[in-house]
Order: structure tokens, then C-alpha cells, then sequence
């Protein structure tokens, strides 16, 4: 991996542990939460977290989940042409893309790693820290995406 940005260094940790638990455990479906970008911030502000997804069903499921809990997400594309911004002359791949869709080179990078595995992104840098007081937490650290994943197993995956 061509570093390009030495500041985009979480994601080749994320891009190891995603690897590793695909290939080690094979999940039925990964889910990921990161504050992977600031440019997260500047596209969606604070009140939505940004879901790139390979799978449709459980982009769906994660989006009705944190509808449900007030953790909203909201999902942006992936594609060839974000992908192709990756590209590298002197490696197989580069750790960030241009400065434009910044949050989306930046999941097309982890995608690169889970194979057929359906999996999710959410890029928590907006929505992870708040500046006020809320119905659900108060100022500091949110923790957001907990609530949203115990939604999604509970609704999911949990038997009835």
C-alpha cells in the first residue's frame, strides 16, 4: 500500500482486522464502525453517521435499526469510479483516493479487503462526540452505533 496520507493510517489497521477476521472466523456479515474521515463531517454534519455497504439487505437492515434507536445513518455510494481513484503507480493500492468523495474512497480502501463477505461501514466521525445535551446523551462522547447494533441483532438476528 502506497501511503499517501500519513494521517489516514487507522484505516491499514481496519483494512488488517477486517482481513483477518474475514479469512479467521468467515462471519455470515461484518459490520465496522469508525471515525474513519472528517470528510463524513463535511458531507452529512453531525446528525447522520455515512453507511457504505456491499449489501443491500443488511444496509437496509442497519439503516431501519438506527431509525429505530435515533442513531440515524444515512448511505452513500460505492463505485468503479471512487475505486480507480485508489489506483497507485508504484503499489497495488493507495491509502486515500483525491479530496473529492473523501468518505467514499476511504470505504472503497476497507472494501478492498472483505472479499464476498456482506459487510458494512459506518463512519461515526460526525456523530460520535456532541456538543450539547440530547433526548439520548448527554454532551461528550455519544457512543453512538451501540444502541443501532443492539437494534439491528435484536431485530435481525435474535430468535423470537
Amino acid at each position: 500500500i502506497e501511503v499517501i496520507n500519513t494521517d489516514a493510517e487507522g484505516r491499514l489497521v481496519l483494512a488488517d482486522a477486517i482481513w483477518y477476521a474475514k479469512e479467521q472466523f468467515k462471519p455470515s456479515a461484518m459490520i465496522d464502525l469508525a471515525t474513519l474521515t472528517g470528510a463524513i463531517i463535511i458531507s452529512l454534519g453531525n446528525d447522520y453517521a455515512g453507511l457504505f455497504s456491499n449489501d443491500d439487505s443488511l444496509a437496509e437492515g442497519i439503516a431501519a435499526a438506527g431509525a429505530s434507536v435515533d442513531e440515524k445513518v444515512w448511505r452513500l455510494p460505492m463505485g468503479d469510479s471512487y475505486d480507480k481513484q485508489l489506483k497507485s503507480d508504484i503499489a497495488d493500492m493507495k491509502n486515500v483516493g483525491g479530496r473529492e468523495g473523501g468518505s467514499i474512497t476511504a470505504a472503497q480502501f476497507i472494501k478492498r479487503f472483505v472479499g464476498d463477505t456482506p459487510w458494512a461501514h459506518i463512519d461515526i466521525a460526525g456523530t460520535a462526540w456532541s456538543k450539547k445535551d440530547s433526548a439520548t446523551c448527554p454532551k461528550g462522547a455519544t457512543a453512538f452505533g451501540v444502541r443501532l447494533l443492539d437494534a439491528l441483532v435484536a431485530q435481525r438476528y435474535e430468535e423470537k
